[in-house]
């Protein structure tokens, strides 16, 4: 499995030498070469191979663990709930979380010496000054009795979770930590529900190179799927035993939907709060004001001027701030704050975990802005689902506003969700015309050398380290 997505990430590379993944890039050659050079210097020789080898035995036994996570007693639920984890997926979030805690285990322990533990065993403000007590501690089975958790019968198998754990051993100076692997289960059930969620929201009909949940069993049995996935994630969560991760963990889940709402109603293009967009127009009741809750909409007033072209440009700029938050919750949070916490479960000072938040919220918005580009640029063979979806829902991703900001009068297709006919060939041509696909690689790039410096800055040199740099790099020619 690994081999062959290693040789896709170096034919993009030799795809992207020869001009060939967005062919009006002049500078794609040169830049193709350079990197395929520096990525032989600073990625190690056994890297260089299969730099998912690191973290191989982990990646291969994920979704086995997962099951024993989610699985229940009932047949039909069972194979909803497993149906995207058979496909082989990207599982980069994991596969970030896993390499991130080997590349930690390179910092010695006395270092790690941050580790904050929850009340019951020790007072709020209590830092460990030697935490491997702590530190290689197994996730807990439980922490309410059986019989409560399981209902009417203390081992009922409809509810009932295994912990995989019990005959597993770590290699505690070097390897991966019991909870951080767990934590990389956590994020890939996080990221599986929210497909399901997606794609019935998007009336998606393809996930992955075949039927989405939704077309394959139906909406309702995928929506409810998601739901079980999140409830048994939040379970795992809390038998981590970290308050903070519980929260940023947690919190990351109210992010995604957030960035959903972000994506289904843009406040900045679209500011009437009766009218939301699905395709098609539809007016909402206003709240009758019984429960009074102050709105916090993400719109910013534009200055009274009479410079149109200035006004235009302000437009353009702070809908780039919208898309680049809504960017953020639905893709980047839950990479930020996974690879956050698996730093914190490391016992990594403040500094650390800092630029390990800020790595996985970079290479999260790389990783969108390239999303956004592979609408735009590939075939639904080659991208295993429909393509060019974000225009018909009425997305104006980062291709679109950068034609935006050189052709005014795409403002009031925009604001329409391109929904006349001829709006979403209009607006194509114009992201060709003025450059949006090449303009909105850049920016990735930007976001991408962000992500790099974080990693050099939070990590000593290793392996681990290199195979993060290159997964980084390899994120601009990915093909999937």
């Amino acid at each position: 499995m690994f081999t062959r997505r290693t040789d896709m990430v170096y034919l993009g590379l030799k795809q992207m030498s020869r001009g060939c993944f967005l062919r009006s890039y002049r500078f794609r050659s040169s830049y193709a070469v350079a990197l395929s050079a520096a990525t032989r210097l600073v990625t190690p020789t056994l890297a260089q191979k299969n730099p998912f080898s690191l973290v191989s035995d982990e990646m291969n036994t994920l979704a086995m663990n997962i099951m024993t996570l989610i699985g229940s007693g009932h047949s039909t639920l069972n194979k909803v709930t497993s149906y995207y984890f058979e496909a082989e997926g990207k599982k980069i979030r994991p596969l970030l979380v896993l390499l991130l805690s080997r590349a930690l285990s390179e910092i010695p322990i006395e270092e790690r010496n941050n580790i904050k533990v929850d009340t019951l065993d020790f007072c709020d403000d209590t830092k460990l000054s030697h935490p491997s007590s702590t530190l290689f501690d197994l996730p807990l089975n439980n922490i309410s009795p059986l019989h409560i958790l399981h209902g009417m019968k203390p081992l009922n198998p409809l509810t009932k979770m295994v912990n995989p754990f019990a005959e597993t051993k770590f290699d505690k100076e070097r390897g991966i930590l019991p909870k951080q692997r767990r934590l990389a289960e956590i994020v890939e059930m996080i990221h599986t529900a929210s497909l399901l969620h997606d794609d019935v929201i998007d009336h998606s009909g393809t996930r992955r190179g075949r039927p989405s949940g939704n077309a394959a069993f139906t909406n309702k049995m995928a929506v409810l799927a998601g739901d079980f996935l999140l409830g048994r994630a939040t379970v795992s969560i809390s038998r981590l035993r970290n308050p903070e991760v519980v929260e940023l963990m947690s919190n990351s889940i109210a992010n995604l939907v957030e960035g959903e709402f972000m994506q289904l109603k843009n406040t900045v293009i679209d500011r009437d709060v009766t009218i939301v967009s699905d395709g098609t127009k539809k007016t909402i009741d206003i709240p009758d004001g019984k429960l009074k809750l102050e709105p916090h909409q993400y719109s910013v007033s534009l200055p009274d001027t009479n410079n149109n072209e200035l006004a235009h440009q302000q437009k353009v700029d702070i809908a780039f701030q919208y898309y680049l938050h809504k960017t953020y919750l639905k893709t980047a949070a839950l990479m930020s704050k996974a690879l956050r916490s698996t730093a914190i479960l490391s016992g990594a000072k403040p500094p650390i975990i800092e630029e390990c938040y800020n790595f996985g919220k970079n290479i999260g918005i790389c990783f969108q802005l390239v999303d956004d580009l592979l609408d735009f640029s590939l075939s639904k063979k080659e991208i295993g689902k429909p393509v060019g979806v974000d225009l018909d829902l009425g997305i104006a991703t980062a291709p679109v506003l950068y034609a935006w900001r050189e052709d005014e009068s795409l403002g009031p297709i925009i604001e329409r969700s391109f929904s006349e006919p001829g709006d979403v060939e209009i607006t194509t041509k114009a992201i060709h015309k003025y450059g949006g696909l090449s303009k909105t690689e850049k920016l990735a790039e930007q976001f991408k050398d962000k992500a790099l410096a974080n990693l050099r800055e939070a990590l000593p040199e290793s392996d681990s380290r290199s195979a993060l740099e290159f997964l980084t790099n390899s994120i601009l020619t990915r093909r999937k």
